[in-house]
């Protein structure tokens, strides 16, 4: 069994080509995490403890005891983290895609106030892609768009999205990092997001853990390169090896 978690503002449709791609050897599952897709649009908590509980409630329902392997990009890599930490018995195997322990500077004003300005209603998906400048992460969000009220509109609020970002940003979970049982994958975009100080010392902290960087991608390296992706996390999880050729010198 596989369970994905999507990143900020995304919601599970944009793991379908990721779900694909596995299908003809695992049952995966693809959550809509609280205040995203097809969830509660407006949940009364927003913090790590409650998107941790949620995708373990999942897994404990759906599966039983698990364990799964267990695949997050961005926040939803910080959930995975720390999901594998407080919840041992549920991970098999932790994948995070351009997701690191959080902390370091806060954003999410930044953010909300970017969600916001969106000129909303979009009058067609395809408006809403290009004012995106046609980036396949703004391709993922306008096929999510829900149509109602004359327009296309986000199936997300801006302000629960930057109190739930503002949560990965409160505090480094090095301590949680270090308590993770499962063997892990960190994959990173070329162009990537996170802090290389902190993959490094991710990496020296638990120096099994393989590396690999996608080549001709950004942080949304499952749209950008999704055969690439598709590929490497195939091998991983069929092997439990870093594919040949793109292991880092850390990588066990």
């Amino acid at each position: 069994m596989v369970v994905l978690l999507h990143g900020l503002a995304g919601s599970a449709q944009e793991m379908v080509a990721t779900a694909t791609a596995l299908s003809d050897g695992y049952r995966v599952l693809a959550l809509d995490q609280r205040g995203h897709g097809h969830s509660t649009r407006r949940p009364g908590d927003v913090s790590r403890r409650a998107y941790v509980d949620d995708a373990a409630a999942l897994i404990d329902t759906v599966v039983g005891d698990g364990p799964v392997s267990l695949v997050g990009q961005s926040m939803g890599a910080h959930t995975a983290l720390l999901l594998a930490a407080w919840h041992p018995r549920l991970v098999q195997r932790l994948v995070l895609l351009e997701g690191g322990v959080g902390g370091g500077e806060d954003s999410s004003q930044q953010l909300g106030d970017w969600f916001a300005s969106w000129p909303m209603p979009f009058p067609s998906r395809q408006a809403a892609v290009a004012h995106h400048d046609a980036t396949p992460i703004a391709q993922a969000w306008a096929q999510d768009l829900q149509e109602r009220d004359g327009g296309f509109w986000p199936r997300f609020d801006a302000d629960v999205m930057q109190a739930a970002i503002a949560a990965v940003a409160e505090v480094a979970r090095w301590a949680e990092w270090e308590q993770v049982q499962a063997p892990t994958l960190l994959v990173q975009a070329e162009r990537s997001y996170l802090d290389a100080a902190e993959i490094e010392r991710m990496l020296q902290l638990r120096p099994g853990t393989g590396h690999v960087v996608v080549p001709d991608a950004g942080h949304d390296v499952h749209l950008d390169q999704p055969q690439a992706w598709a590929r490497l996390l195939r091998r991983y999880l069929d092997t439990g090896h870093v594919p040949s050729g793109d292991q880092s010198p850390h990588a066990g």
